[in-house]
């Protein structure tokens, strides 16, 4: 399966300007034979928290019409953004089939910091699976939890999927070293979508990217261009020690 990482500069506020540039990306990656993209955190707003806060209006659900060119656009997708729950927002994921089936779900676990005051966090490990793949999801933050990582492979997933937020600064050292070190020592793909440009109180630093089993770098994005990077990724291979 080919899988795209997306990365690109968000309208602050505004779900229908930002599921124009996401048709797009995925238009393009579907044009490069990828058969999944995935976005960055909080695609559909921006990481604009005040924002979220104070407008109901810009929560998206799985079915909400505004994502209808999204869903039709003929690739497999996986979106994050502020989501409505019983008790507020969550920062969701929803993952759609190439049909627009949702076949996928997860709420950010583990908020960073002041995402405490907006957000309400999920309680459950997201997985899916697509193509023969099992698939794990994990936003941001999520990724600095071992034990998130751990049961993913213990749970027999393929490809790690990261919709994240890094910005320039100590972001940049931060997803060059978390990310490959999660293909390294759970021997799943990683593939990681990261914002550009202004993203709230940071600036993206791009580095979309796809790693494979074991730590190496297949594709990735350069720190300032709107766009995907796609690789190819296989069914991960697990050895088991035999009784001693």
């Amino acid at each position: 399966m080919k899988i795209a990482a997306a990365q690109l500069t968000c309208v602050p506020g505004d779900v229908v300007a930002n599921v124009r540039q996401a048709v797009e990306l995925a238009e393009r990656a579907a044009a490069d034979g990828a058969d999944l993209v995935v976005f960055p955190e909080l695609t559909l707003t921006g990481y604009e928290l005040d924002i979220v806060a104070a407008d109901p209006e810009v929560w998206v659900g799985p079915h909400d019409a505004r994502l209808d060119a999204l869903r039709n656009s003929g690739i497999a997708t996986v979106l994050n953004c502020a989501a409505p729950t019983e008790s507020g927002p969550a920062i969701a994921t929803f993952v759609y089939s190439g049909s627009g089936e949702l076949i996928g779900s997860y709420l950010k676990r583990h908020l960073f910091e002041h995402e405490r005051e907006v957000f309400v966090a999920g309680s459950q490990d997201g997985r899916f699976e697509l193509g023969g793949l099992r698939f794990s999801l994990a936003t941001c933050y999520d990724n600095h939890f071992p034990d998130l990582i751990e049961r993913s492979a213990a749970d027999g997933c393929d490809v790690h999927l990261a919709s994240s937020l890094y910005g320039t600064g100590g972001g940049v050292r931060e997803r060059a070293s978390i990310y490959p070190s999660i293909a390294r020592d759970s021997n799943m793909s990683v593939v990681l979508a990261n914002h550009v440009g202004p993203a709230g109180a940071w600036v993206g630093c791009g580095g979309s990217a796809v790693w494979r089993p074991g730590g190496d770098l297949l594709v990735e994005g350069d720190s300032s261009s709107t766009g995907v990077v796609a690789a190819r990724v296989e069914k991960a291979v697990r050895t088991t020690s035999s009784p001693g």
